[in-house]
């Protein structure tokens, strides 16, 4: 079986990059990790790539006279791979709109709230503060707006009571790790395919039942 072939970019402890690591050392993973790449040569995920054998590069964004020429870089890199999917997994870079126009619908991102809700940063205090009674992760493609472009997958968990942003997030990663490998097994099983900008997913069964959060009591 020919597996789709995987760039992960990072820029820190790569948590969900392990993530992949994992999915991608079973044998009936339809994906493999070719390349790591980190914008900061400190990043705990390049040890954890290097653990695992895995090629990594270190590209240093501030080597670069614009954003264009970084992502280029990454770009030729990622080609000369035969890179058929990046993945971002807390790649902490804007990208620029050539980057995510040339990886169009080749290129994922993972986000710790339900999208299109609480975009950007600091998204589980955002939520806390807006009172929602359930937050989650989301994966999706890429687009030049940042966290934009159609949905692959969510997960989403209830806020409690005595949430805070840190617990909350705790949880929101677990749910993370799940559903980032999921992302990518739809993909390279050709599953996806976008349509008017919805993602849409072949042999995708029916969510069987709601949630509430508070539950509804029958007392």
């Amino acid at each position: 079986m020919e597996k789709l072939k995987l760039a992960v970019l990072i820029s820190g402890r790569g948590s969900n990059l392990q993530a992949l690591i994992d999915a991608c050392a079973q044998s009936s993973f339809p994906a493999e990790i070719v390349l790591v790449i980190s914008n900061k040569a400190d990043a705990d995920g390049l040890e954890r790539a290097e653990k695992a054998g895995l090629q990594t590069h270190h590209v240093d964004h501030r080597a670069f006279a614009s954003r264009a020429d970084f992502d280029a870089r990454m770009t030729t890199l990622m080609e000369a791979a035969g890179i058929e999917l990046v993945c971002l997994a807390g790649f902490m870079r804007l990208l620029s709109d050539e980057f995510c126009n040339h990886w169009r619908d080749r290129m994922i991102n993972i986000h710790p709230s339900l999208l299109p809700s609480f975009k950007g940063l600091d998204v589980q205090q955002a939520a806390l503060d807006a009172g929602v009674r359930f937050s989650g992760c989301t994966v999706h493609y890429v687009r030049p707006e940042m966290d934009s472009g159609p949905i692959i997958i969510q997960a989403a968990v209830p806020i409690l009571t005595d949430d805070t942003a840190d617990t909350l997030a705790g949880r929101i990663l677990v749910e993370e790790h799940k559903i980032y490998p999921q992302a990518v097994r739809l993909i390279a099983e050709q599953r996806v395919r976008i349509e008017e900008e919805r993602a849409i997913i072949s042999g995708m069964r029916t969510v069987p039942h709601s949630l509430t959060n508070p539950p509804i009591s029958l007392d």
